[in-house]
């Protein structure tokens, strides 16, 4: 595994300098993604920073509702619409191979996307257009980006149907989404994302609702295609069993901020947030023999609205009494635990030694 790379997240509201781009291919940096509401303002996104460099591949991992498709979205400049009423407020710093895109206008964002970075959505049958067949949809991508006749994209549209793996391409390409399979959907989708070969892919959630051999074949194509064109890798998951072969570094969130942060080797074998034990501990593993029931994380995930004071997890944290009262008073800011690994805990070092050493791993 490689380590997540050593760069310090930097402290809530400090801005870098914009005049140096960083050496990453990919670098967040304090990026906050808020909704204004009639109920209040929506911190989905509340201090997001990390990096990820070409040919690598983040797992960003996280219950329903924690920020991480609001994340990728935010990336890609895609919460740039709507009245200014219930306009996103979007701040912080995403820099794109020596490009930052927050202060980027719309249309330089707009020509990168499709081209220089790319998505494969969670539901590619709301992603993709009813009217269109997948051909002219993936013909339309290639063509805004490309000078080539509709023939030669025609022909690139096929090339790329057979390379994910869709049968009989050459008649396929003809046909419409609603006639395709959920598996063969989203190999589609994953043709249409890939068409300008884009050195970063972000993928949302690009196995659910399929079944387990479906899901299988669609992770081992994406880690395919990442071998042979290089690109960088986000993958946006709730199941830490879709990230566990394929990711290089994992980001675990919660409340609209990353909780912990580091290789995956360190994230699933020495894990330091209680939040992380929980989500390991409900992962099902079929490796090993189990006489317990899985345990679920007890509670729900926080109102983005009235997030609760402190840590966010501390209502759901089962240590909390431990940490002196802080958890309930103080944001618990990421500390490098060592290695690159990072967390953002109250406990103190010895005490998350003991509790994973004596109480969880060896329910794992």
């Amino acid at each position: 595994m490689n380590q997540s790379p050593s760069t310090e997240t930097p402290a809530p509201g400090v801005v870098s300098d914009r005049s140096s781009a960083p050496k990453e291919f990919l670098a967040v940096r304090d990026l906050k993604v808020h909704f204004p509401t009639d109920d209040g303002l929506v911190k989905s996104v509340n201090g997001l920073s990390f990096n990820l460099e070409r040919g690598k591949t983040l797992g960003i991992v996280g219950e329903s509702g924690s920020g991480k498709s609001v994340t990728s979205l935010a990336i890609l400049g895609l919460h740039r619409a709507g009245h200014s009423r219930s306009k996103p407020q979007i701040s912080g710093e995403v820099w794109l191979d020596g490009k930052e895109l927050i202060s980027s206008s719309a249309e330089e964002v707009r020509r990168l996307r499709g081209q220089k970075m790319a998505m494969i959505f969670q539901d590619p049958l709301s992603a993709m257009h009813p009217y269109y067949t997948v051909g002219q949809q993936i013909v339309e991508a290639y063509r805004i980006h490309n000078q080539v006749t509709k023939q030669a994209a025609r022909k690139h549209a096929v090339e790329l149907l057979d390379r994910v793996g869709i049968p009989q391409p050459d008649r396929r390409v003809n046909a419409y989404p609603h006639e395709f399979s959920g598996g063969m959907r989203q190999r589609a989708m994953i043709a249409m994302a890939l068409a300008n070969n884009p050195e970063l892919l972000i993928a949302d959630e690009p196995t659910t609702a399929l079944d387990v051999t479906v899901q299988a074949q669609i992770l081992d194509l994406i880690r395919d295609l990442q071998k042979e064109f290089g690109s960088a890798v986000i993958m946006i998951t709730h199941d830490l069993g879709v990230v566990a072969e394929l990711a290089d570094d994992l980001l675990v969130m919660y409340g609209g901020r990353c909780i912990e942060r580091g290789s995956a080797e360190k994230v699933f074998y020495e894990p330091q947030h209680p939040y992380t034990w929980g989500l390991l501990g409900s992962m099902p593993r079929i490796d090993r023999e189990r006489t317990d029931r899985l345990v679920p994380v007890k509670g729900s995930p926080p109102s983005l609205i009235n997030v609760p004071p402190g840590c966010a997890f501390h209502p759901r944290c089962p240590y909390a009494e431990l940490t002196d009262g802080a958890s309930s008073t103080v944001v618990p800011e990421l500390q490098d635990v060592g290695g690159g690994h990072f967390a953002a805990c109250h406990l103190r070092t010895a005490d998350r030694e003991r509790i994973w050493t004596e109480e969880i791993a060896p329910k794992l």
